[in-house]
């Protein structure tokens, strides 16, 4: 298989898809209802640079602000709190002013003291939602399914990965046990890192995936000049090994998100979800385009087939020094 019409197309779909997954995070509303009819806000917003995003939740029906608002900034994003009263909260329409003109997503969480909790995600296509009545465990359940599909979807170094094994790996039993050693994994580090029992700093786990790209890369070439490693025999050890980095990296986005209190089992379990449908969507177009360039029959040099591993490891090689840089 001449795998460098199929990189080309690959690329060119990733560089046309707005992806970001990692430059720009996703704002977070959070109502909890601890007295009737009152609730307590936390509004975060990210900060480019020393700026706050424009973002504004407005509601449709009367809505009474009961204290100052007290901002702080936390990281990289900006945190707003205060307390509200709306006797009718259920029926009205939740509107993010301003969402429209960015490129990020609002996650809403409102918990109601009967217990109810819900949770949707609002984006520039629509910001508006209305509070529905008797919110249910499948809007929580949909709205992190489509988080997961998109944060695969949109992270380009997850994609490139992905992408690397393929290249390294022949033979189609071989790419099952690739996949699914790599899905395995991340699941693991996913659920251990999201439900506290492990903690690792993100911007060094950020670096070193993009180093295990940089390494998948290298195992690329080898193998092209006849030198068979231990990653081109068995690749599926090193999706495994470095799949459980990638799950510190999407438990990183999650957490950037936050999980609904009382329905983190299934936020956590369709967001993985969404990850594994969005990587199998992928798997799937790429191994499609490779179909489709055996069936062309175009002739190309020896040499195309060492551009996607050079051109795959350049790209990660520069996000390894730029994010060893942003320590």
């Amino acid at each position: 298989m001449r795998w460098a019409p199929v990189f080309l197309t690959v690329m060119a779909l990733l560089l046309s898809t707005p992806c970001r997954a990692h430059e720009v995070r996703p704002a977070y509303l959070d109502l909890s209802e601890d007295r009737p009819g009152e609730f307590s806000v936390l509004w975060k917003t990210p900060m480019v640079g020393e700026m706050r995003l424009a973002l504004t939740p407005a509601f449709s029906g009367l809505v009474e602000t009961l204290t100052p608002i007290a901002a702080r900034r936390t990281g990289d994003a900006a945190v707003q709190t205060w307390r509200l009263r709306a006797d009718h909260l259920r029926g009205q329409i939740l509107r993010i002013e301003g969402l429209e003109a960015t490129l990020t997503d609002v996650l809403v969480r409102i918990a109601f003291a009967d217990g109810s909790t819900w949770v949707e995600r609002l984006t520039p296509q629509r910001p508006g939602s209305l509070i529905p009545a008797r919110p249910g465990v499948w809007s929580v359940a949909g709205t992190y399914l489509g988080l997961g599909v998109e944060h695969i979807l949109t992270g380009v170094d997850h994609l490139l990965f992905v992408l690397a094994l393929l290249l390294l790996t022949t033979g189609t039993w071989r790419l099952v046990k690739t996949v699914t050693a790599f899905t395995v994994a991340h699941s693991i580090t996913l659920g251990l890192a999201t439900l506290g029992i492990l903690h690792v700093s993100p911007k060094p786990v950020e670096a070193v995936i993009a180093l295990s790209i940089v390494f998948v890369a290298t195992e690329i070439l080898h193998a092209r000049r006849g030198q068979v490693g231990l990653a081109a025999r068995m690749p599926w050890i090193v999706a495994f090994a470095f799949g459980l980095l990638h799950g510190f990296g999407f438990a990183g986005a999650l957490s950037e998100v936050g999980l609904p209190e009382g329905q983190i089992p299934v936020a956590l379990l369709f967001f993985n979800v969404g990850v594994e449908a969005g990587q199998l969507l992928f798997i799937t177009g790429v191994l499609a385009v490779a179909v489709g360039a055996r069936r062309a029959r175009m002739a190309w040099p020896r040499w195309s087939e060492l551009v996607p591993p050079y051109a795959i490891g350049s790209v990660a090689m520069f996000w390894v020094i730029q994010r060893v840089v942003a320590f």
